[in-house]
C-alpha cells in the first residue's frame, strides 16, 4: 500500500496531495470551506485497503499554497483536473464534501476521461444558496477567531480529536480562501454546468443537516440531475465525514457497487 504526501504544482500553485492505497476505482477527494486532506483522513484510512484514495488541499487551505488570488470554483476545477492529469487517473470517482461537491460538479461536467461515478456528501448544490450578505461576511468573520469557529461548530457531535483538527484547519486557511466561498461560490448558479454530468450521482447526507438538508438537496438536485440516488444518515449533521465515518464510508461503498 502507497503512503505518501506530496506537492504538484498546478495552474501556477503547489497543491498538497495525499496518495494512499491501491486499487481501482481511485477515489478523489475534495473537502468543504475550511478543511484539508486531514479532514478526509479517517474515511480514507477505511477505504485504503481497496482502494487508492487521493485528497486534494484546494489553494489556500491545507498544505497548499496560501499566496494565490484566484479562489473562484472554476480555478479549483482546474486545479482538480490538473492533479488527476499529473496523477495520471483512468478509473476514478470524485467523492466531494459541502463545497468539495460543487467544485466536484464543475470537474464533472467537464466530462474528464476515466471519472465513472460522483459522490457527493452533503454537497452545495448546483444552485445559488440564496444567503444574506450580512450573514456570510458573519461567516467570513467567524472563520478569524478560535472562538468563531467554536461558535460554528459547537453543536455538532464531534470527538475532541476531530473538533481542534477542524478549529486548526480552518485558522490556517489563507484570507483569500476564507472570503471566497462566501463571497462567490456559494452564491454562483452552475446549475447548467451541472445538468451536463453524464455519470452516475450519489447523494449522501445526514438526516440532522442544516446546512444541506436532505430536503432541500432532493428539490435542488431533482431539478438539474433527475434519477439521483440518495442515502440519508440518520442523527448526522454536516461533517458526516468526521462525525460518523463509519456510516459514510458503508454508504461510499453502497455507491460504488451501486
Amino acid at each position: 500500500m502507497s503512503n505518501e504526501q506530496t506537492f504538484l504544482h498546478v495552474n501556477g500553485v503547489d497543491l498538497n496531495v495525499v496518495d494512499i492505497g491501491d486499487g481501482a476505482p481511485e477515489l478523489v477527494f475534495l473537502h468543504y470551506w475550511g478543511g484539508s486532506s486531514r479532514t478526509w483522513a479517517p474515511v480514507m484510512e477505511c477505504l485504503a485497503g481497496t482502494n487508492r484514495c487521493v485528497a486534494i488541499d484546494f489553494r489556500g487551505w491545507g498544505e497548499s499554497s496560501k499566496d494565490a488570488e484566484d479562489y473562484r470554483l472554476e480555478t479549483l476545477a482546474s486545479d482538480v483536473g490538473g492533479v488527476i492529469e499529473q496523477l495520471g487517473l483512468k478509473d476514478f470517482i470524485l467523492v466531494g464534501h459541502s463545497m468539495g461537491g460543487k467544485v466536484a460538479q464543475l470537474v464533472a461536467a467537464r466530462k474528464p476521461t476515466g471519472l465513472k461515478r460522483l459522490i457527493l456528501i452533503a454537497p452545495a448544490p448546483p444552485t445559488a444558496l440564496e444567503v444574506p450578505v450580512e450573514q456570510r461576511q458573519g461567516m467570513i468573520a467567524a472563520y478569524q477567531s478560535r472562538e468563531g469557529v467554536m461558535g460554528i461548530i459547537s453543536a455538532l457531535s464531534l470527538s475532541e480529536v476531530h473538533r481542534e483538527l477542524i478549529i486548526g484547519e480552518i485558522l490556517r486557511g489563507s484570507p483569500g480562501a476564507k472570503r471566497a466561498w462566501p463571497e462567490q461560490g456559494m452564491v454562483e448558479d452552475i446549475t447548467e454546468q451541472a445538468s451536463g454530468i453524464a455519470v452516475p450521482t450519489h447523494i449522501i447526507v445526514g438526516g440532522a443537516d442544516v446546512v444541506e438538508s436532505p430536503d432541500s438537496l432532493r428539490t435542488a438536485f431533482g431539478k438539474v440531475l433527475p434519477g439521483i440516488q440518495f442515502a440519508v444518515l440518520p442523527g448526522v449533521s454536516h461533517m458526516a465525514p468526521l462525525e460518523a465515518t463509519g456510516e459514510v464510508v458503508s454508504a461510499i461503498r453502497s455507491a460504488l457497487t451501486a
